[in-house]
This record gives structure tokens, C-alpha cells and sequence, in this order.
């Protein structure tokens, strides 16, 4: 049996969860009266993180700063997002709301700060404990079955990680 790519893979995921029924969720009347604004399910927000995760071992590894910079920028709001949309989960003890910024807010800083300094290896150290904060976070909630790590290979061959020559 032959395995999808993986930008296929990951557009097969997302198209998938898309398509199993998420409904539009009240947000107020933020769209107008009465109207409803879609909401992202908890699983597509984190899917969306996948990819920001290993699209920023890939910027940090070939030491485009500038994109890893935006990539953690993206990071950071995709964990707002949760937050926001998703505070609680019917199978969590812990709440995500509680949970994402005790355990990912110190290192995502970290990792910041190590692209700011443009250091690989306080790069690496640093993704290295996001890492970490991402499986406690999912250890936390009851989703430790969903690990995370260091990427193995770039499922996004149409992207090109190296910086821009100027």
C-alpha cells in the first residue's frame, strides 16, 4: 500500500475533520442578529498547530529567522485560539483554557527568543521543551496518546525553507 505525502496527507486530514459534521457554533451576534459564525472544532485548531510546529523546526533548521519568526507568531495564535474557542473539553480534567498557558506560554517565549538571538542551538533546546509542553499539555487532558515531535522529514515539499538571498 502506498502512504500519501505529506501536504496531501495533512489536506486529506483537515478536508476530513472538516467534512464530519462540524457545525456552526453561536458566537453572538458578531455576524449580525441572529446569524451564526463557524468555529472551528479543537481538532482542526490543533492540526493547523501540526503544521505550524513542524513548519518551524524546518525555518529554525535551515535558519530562516524571519519565517520561523512568523511561524511562531502563528504558533502563539493558534494557542489563543484554542483558548478562546475551546476553554473547556467534555473528556479534559484540566481545562485547556487552564492547561496551554501554563505549560506552552514559557516555551514558546523561549523559542522567541532564541530566533531573535538567531542561535541554532538555543533554537533546537528550545522546540525541543515546546515539545514537551505540547505532550504534558496533551498528557494533562486526556489526550496523551497524541505525541508530538521533532519532524523526520518535510511533508511540505513546495515550500522553501532556506532564507531569501537579498
Amino acid at each position: 500500500m502506498r502512504c500519501l505525502n505529506g501536504p496531501v496527507l495533512i489536506a486529506s486530514v483537515v478536508a476530513f475533520a472538516v467534512a464530519c459534521g462540524q457545525t456552526a457554533r453561536p458566537m453572538g451576534d458578531v455576524a449580525g442578529a441572529g446569524e451564526e459564525r463557524y468555529v472551528p472544532g479543537l481538532g482542526e485548531l490543533m492540526s493547523l498547530q501540526q503544521m505550524r510546529h513542524v513548519k518551524l523546526w524546518l525555518a529554525g533548521q535551515a535558519a530562516n529567522w524571519e519565517l520561523a519568526d512568523y511561524e511562531v507568531d502563528e504558533l502563539g495564535e493558534g494557542f489563543d485560539d484554542i483558548v478562546k474557542f475551546h476553554p473547556t473539553h467534555k473528556d479534559a480534567p484540566v481545562a485547556p483554557k487552564d492547561a496551554v498557558p501554563r505549560m506552552v506560554s514559557q516555551p514558546l517565549a523561549d523559542v522567541r527568543a532564541a530566533i531573535g538571538r538567531k542561535n541554532a542551538a538555543a533554537f533546537a533546546q528550545a522546540y525541543d521543551s515546546l515539545t514537551d509542553g505540547c505532550n504534558n499539555c496533551h498528557k494533562a487532558t486526556n489526550f496523551g496518546f497524541n505525541r508530538v515531535q521533532r519532524p523526520e522529514s518535510n511533508p511540505f515539499p513546495n515550500q522553501v525553507f532556506a532564507p531569501p538571498q537579498r
